[in-house]
């Protein structure tokens, strides 16, 4: 059970990532979504649902591996 929350835990953090390269790719071939008002700020919201979607996942790996003593301590 306990794998199964971390996959959804993983899982809808990835789905935003994916959504927001979708977002930056629409903004690059002119794809306009009537939900933003301008091109610009597609693209902001792109970025920041991508690197907050990476940091998120990247976070986590990091903490399963330093909880597994997988991670070399800084000298």
């Amino acid at each position: 059970m306990m794998r199964f929350i971390a996959v959804l835990l993983l899982f809808i953090p990835g789905v935003l990532s994916a959504y927001g390269i979708k977002l930056m790719r629409d903004t690059v071939f002119n794809e306009f979504h009537p939900l933003f008002f301008n091109v610009g700020i597609q693209f902001i919201i792109g970025l920041i649902l991508f690197v907050l979607g990476l940091a998120f996942i990247g976070g986590f790996i990091v903490h399963r591996d330093r909880k597994k003593n997988l991670i070399k301590k800084k000298k």
